[in-house]
């Protein structure tokens, strides 16, 4: 018996040593991990141990004392002491808190004696740290994620996103790498660092423009447009731009249009900018957005072609304006001055009169009418012009109408010009003109004045033979020949034109015309002219009597001189 008590005592420590002492070692924990205070601890040989206790040291007002180590009430289990009663006076604290950083110490008790350790164990504890670096990056662009323990531990890191397993800590920054990154460790993923934010900037894209509401819009009604985008970061007020038909509108996210007219109608879209480039291209645009106003027909209005009616004539009366849809039916009205109530005369867009009489005169409107409403125009007037007539001839004194010199075809191109139609009947050429127009009438003033022109050539030409005559004469009366005729000659020559301006009314058939002639109607103007022209022959034979002979035979052979020709000429202008 005595020798199995001797070999207890040689085995328990301190029976060898006699020596007081605790031997300990400070220790870097990280937060939420368990971490063991190593301690060893003697005593001198013939003590047994009989109690341990750790203690911490706390400090108020600059003045530190012990307490012991005790489980905290929240969490049981938390200190747990690993040593033994003989050498061993480990501690293992669990789920490390930075509250549970300071120093502690060590004791314990013995048969005999009480010992404390003269030195303290210091527990530093540390927290894992993330680094994103950088933390806001282009799209892109290179990135390295980075974990810090504070710790010289060594341990195994893995990396979590948004609380999922993320990829390599260095890689190239998508869009979707955008987000919240903590690491921790392999095995104890509880003990995590604080997340750390990862910024990915890019363009906008998925510009969209929204229109509410949506689908027909009628005129009057209010509406909003709203543009939306996904972008880093996201776009501000004044990114956004609004466009109509590729025009500028304004800035900003929203605009409302309170009451819609139809030049509002167009192709809108917006475009989206926060400074962010994408291939190069700063500005991003939505797709285009159709903005239809409907309305009621609006701004009727009655055209009316031709626009001078005549009897007999047809005229249309065409109906247009505006409407979205485009109006579904035309409905046509007239006012008679006898009437003050309007009477329904046709349908169409277009309403045609074949045949203008007395009876269509009138107030004309249409109205036009599409699923929205109807709208009326404004009343035009429908008149008929009557046809004014007037009368155009001329007499010739003998059959010989056509006396082929110049003054003759001067004549006829005259009548031509004016459109008469001539024929010779019984002396009597009756002649029908009718209205003309300005091109005709342009092409008569050209024609009289070149034929004025070539009147006085010939003018002056026979003014210079009649000199040279003349001159004849009077060699031939200093030689002793008659001047009587000489005289008459010279009076024979004469070319008499008398122009007289009448009312529009026709001259009286018997004043002008014997009774066998032939008179046309036509359409003349506010004023006549009467024009007579007497023409002699150039060259007229010579006198073989006296000069009073040739003054007897004079008269008598001008009244049946076949070359003489009287023209009375009734033109309306």
């Amino acid at each position: 018996m005595e020798r199995w008590i001797l070999i207890i005592l040689v085995i328990m420590p301190g029976v060898w040593s006699g020596d007081w002492g605790v031997t300990l070692k400070s220790q870097c924990a990280l937060k939420g991990t368990s971490v063991v205070l190593k301690c060893k601890y003697d005593y001198p040989s013939g003590h047994f141990v009989t109690s341990v206790g750790w203690y911490k040291a706390r400090y108020v007002s600059g003045v530190g004392r012990l307490y012991p180590v005790r489980d905290p009430p929240s969490s049981p289990g938390h200190f747990r002491y690993a040593g033994n009663r003989w050498s061993d006076c480990s501690l293992e604290i669990n789920d490390v808190q930075h509250t549970d950083e300071g120093q502690y110490y060590f004791e314990f008790e013995t048969t005999f004696n009480r010992w404390m350790s003269r030195t303290y164990s210091h527990l530093s504890v540390k927290g894992l740290t993330a680094h994103a670096q950088p933390g806001t990056v282009t799209e892109g662009a290179d990135v390295s994620l980075t974990c810090e323990s504070g710790c010289d531990t060594p341990v195994n890191i893995v990396w979590f996103k948004d609380g999922l397993p993320a990829r390599n800590p260095v890689f190239q920054a998508r869009r979707e790498d955008a987000g919240q990154y903590h690491c921790a460790i392999l095995g104890q993923e509880s003990v995590r660092s604080a997340s750390v934010a990862l910024n990915v900037h890019y363009a906008p894209e998925k510009v969209t423009l929204s229109m509410n509401p949506s689908g027909d819009i009628v005129k009057g009604s209010s509406i909003t447009f709203s543009c939306s985008s996904d972008a880093s970061p996201p776009v501000t007020q004044r990114g956004y731009s609004l466009y109509k038909d590729g025009h500028f509108v304004r800035s900003g996210q929203s605009h409302a249009i309170s009451d819609v007219q139809p030049s509002h109608s167009g192709m809108y879209y917006c475009q989206a900018w926060n400074n962010i480039s994408r291939r190069g291209n700063d500005l991003m645009k939505s797709a285009e957005v159709h903005l239809d106003v409907q309305y009621q027909p609006m701004n009727i209005s009655v055209s009316m072609g031709p626009s001078n009616v005549v009897a007999g004539s047809s005229v249309n009366l065409t109906c247009s304006g505006a409407a979205n849809p485009a109006a579904e039916s035309y409905t046509w009205y007239r006012r008679t001055a006898s009437s003050r109530s309007m009477l329904q005369v046709g349908s169409g867009q277009v309403l045609s009169i074949p045949s203008m009489e007395a009876s269509h005169t009138g107030l004309y409107s249409c109205q036009a009418r599409n699923q929205l409403g109807e709208s009326n125009s404004t009343e035009v007037l429908l008149t008929m012009r009557e046809e004014q007539r007037g009368w155009c001839h001329f007499t010739v004194k003998n059959n010989d109408l056509f006396i082929w010199n110049f003054k003759s075809i001067i004549f006829i191109l005259y009548l031509k010009w004016h459109k008469c139609s001539f024929s010779q009947s019984n002396h009597t050429v009756c002649l029908s003109s009718g209205s003309q127009s300005l091109p005709i009438t342009a092409g008569i003033g050209v024609s009289l004045f070149v034929t004025l022109v070539l009147a006085l050539l010939l003018l002056w030409r026979k003014q210079r033979t009649h000199a040279e005559k003349k001159k004849t004469v009077s060699d031939s009366r200093l030689s002793g020949r008659g001047t009587t005729s000489t005289a008459t000659e010279d009076q024979s020559d004469s070319v008499y034109v008398n122009i007289h301006t009448f009312p529009s009314s026709p001259p009286p058939a018997t004043d002008v015309t014997p009774h066998n002639a032939i008179m046309a109607p036509v359409s003349c103007e506010d004023e006549v002219t009467y024009s007579t022209v007497t023409i002699k022959p150039r060259n007229p034979p010579p006198p073989h009597h006296g000069d009073r002979a040739l003054q007897g035979s004079g008269s008598k052979a001008r009244e049946n001189d076949e070359s003489v020709i009287y023209a009375t000429v009734a033109k309306s202008r």
